[in-house]
């Protein structure tokens, strides 16, 4: 962390009542009309969906960065928003579901309200305008008046039918004093497609993910005061904030966390074996249209630790890059891909190597699934003995996770808060060592600890303990 600045890039937060609004479609396609402008925009999204920050990042050439109140903490929301926001003349904040929604039980923890208050932003409220006219007046007036500490400085109205619906709807917005920012009609061609876990992700729709952004892009243009949404971000009040970064490996440890009882595991000979000694040593991690999932912050603390970060696709990569010293597997979709990552035997079987050799392998959701025997009954990995297969059910919710083992994510008895999001299911075999001790929704025991492989189902946001990257580099054995 640096020291405290003030931070004064002009900000917007676009917020919704709920989910399924346009909310996504209308801060993208804001966030690409003012890149148009020659804008440097910052893109920004509450909450730890890995998404939405890939449209984001289409939109503006720049990473998209989440801003998660419960998995960082709140203190670490300004810090890192301005790291992110460094430099842009532009911040456009996407909410997450309803404005106020925040951690079940928890008040405001965690919601679009919460971080707009930390964050000192005006609110944009994204409006579905469809069936209805004067009472969207009354649903907007609930929510300006329900927090006075919340700023909501005017609408979007979204999906109006024709000019007298949206001549209607201006005259009832007059009516409780807040102003319109746009008036959006129904246009289908800027749909995105969606399947079992929302949208789809950019490196999946390569041209198409384009043409929808630029699509939003064209219909925030013809119909928003692009000139008064900047005005109104221009209006949000210097923010006076420590600043996030990677730091380096003077770091460890800085955020009060202790990185002990390292177990190095021997080094590989596998794809070059290399340690990190010197900065040599490559931490590969997985990529592609199968494993999306990924927080920008965890490369740059990789980075500052000392390891050369490597992206692979394991639908495409038959090896693992050069020198590698570990492997990160994030989140993604690789129950869609099942079958061409069972083809690529020769990739599994480097994976598997490297794992039984005891470099570190750190895997998250998809990665736990592409770890396993099978998926869905197609061979995978095998470095844990355990099936995964496609479930009907969706396991979706933040998490309170104490670790059970010394790993090379963390030390044993570590606390963490992380968050789950799946519709797979996973059946071990017998005895495996577990990574996790959960306690909300219900007590329980989750993940795999073997030597120096920690998988799980749990997606962590390492900003809220950069010591991860340091134990990962560290573990490989290398001085």
């Amino acid at each position: 962390m640096v020291g405290t600045q003030t931070v004064g890039v002009p900000r917007l937060v676009v917020a919704a009542p709920a989910s399924g609004t346009g909310k996504t479609t209308v801060a993208t396609g804001l966030m690409a009309a003012f890149a148009e402008r020659g804008l440097a925009v910052s893109p920004h999204k509450v909450g730890p969906d890995y998404i939405d920050p890939g449209y984001h990042a289409l939109a503006t050439g720049r990473p998209g960065r989440n801003l998660d109140a419960y998995m960082c903490g709140p203190e670490l929301v300004a810090p890192l928003f301005a790291h992110g926001a460094a430099g842009c003349e532009l911040a456009v904040v996407e909410g997450v579901m309803g404005l106020f929604d925040g951690v079940s039980g928890e008040g405001e923890l965690a919601s679009t309200a919460h971080v707009a208050k930390l964050l000192k932003a005006p609110v944009v409220l994204v409006v579905d305008a469809s069936s209805q006219s004067r009472s969207v007046a009354a649903l907007v007036h609930g929510f300006a008046s329900f927090d006075p500490e919340v700023r909501l400085a005017g609408v979007i109205l979204n999906k109006v039918g024709s000019d007298r619906h949206e001549e209607l709807l201006r005259e009832a917005m007059e009516e409780v004093g807040v102003p319109v920012y746009g008036a959006l009609r129904r246009t289908p061609q800027v749909a995105t497609p969606a399947r079992h876990l929302g949208l789809v992700p950019v490196a999946e729709r390569s041209a198409g993910a384009v043409d929808s952004v630029r699509a939003s892009a064209a219909m925030v243009r013809e119909g928003c005061d692009l000139e008064g949404l900047l005005g109104l971000a221009r209006t949000a009040p210097p923010l006076h904030t420590e600043v996030w970064g990677p730091g380096g490996p003077e770091a460890v440890g800085g955020s009060g966390a202790e990185v002990t009882g390292l177990r190095p595991g021997p080094r590989s000979s596998n794809a070059g074996g290399a340690g990190f000694a010197g900065g040599a040593g490559v931490v590969a991690v997985a990529g592609g249209a199968a494993f999306t999932f990924s927080y920008t912050e965890h490369t740059e603390l990789l980075r500052a630790a000392g390891a050369e970060v490597v992206t692979f696709d394991p639908l495409r990569d038959e090896q693992l890059p050069e020198n590698t010293a570990a492997v990160v597997i994030g989140g993604g979709f690789p129950e869609v891909y099942a079958p061409e990552l069972s083809a690529n035997e020769q990739l599994r079987k480097a994976v598997a190597e490297l794992a039984r050799g005891g470099a570190p392998v750190l895997a998250e959701c998809a990665g736990l699934l592409y770890l396993s025997r099978s998926l869905d009954g197609q061979p995978m990995c095998g470095v844990l003995d355990a099936d995964a297969k496609m479930s009907g059910r969706l396991t979706l919710g933040y998490r309170d996770a104490v670790a059970l083992s010394d790993s090379p994510l963390t030390r044993a008895g570590a606390r963490l808060r992380g968050h789950e999001f799946h519709r797979t299911v996973l059946e071990p075999g017998a005895g495996p060592t577990p990574a996790w001790g959960m306690r909300l929704p219900t007590r329980r025991v989750e993940g795999f600890v073997e030597g120096g492989v920690h998988a799980s189902y749990l997606h962590t946001h390492w900003a809220a303990l950069p010591e991860i990257a340091h134990r990962l580099v560290q573990w490989s054995g290398a001085r």
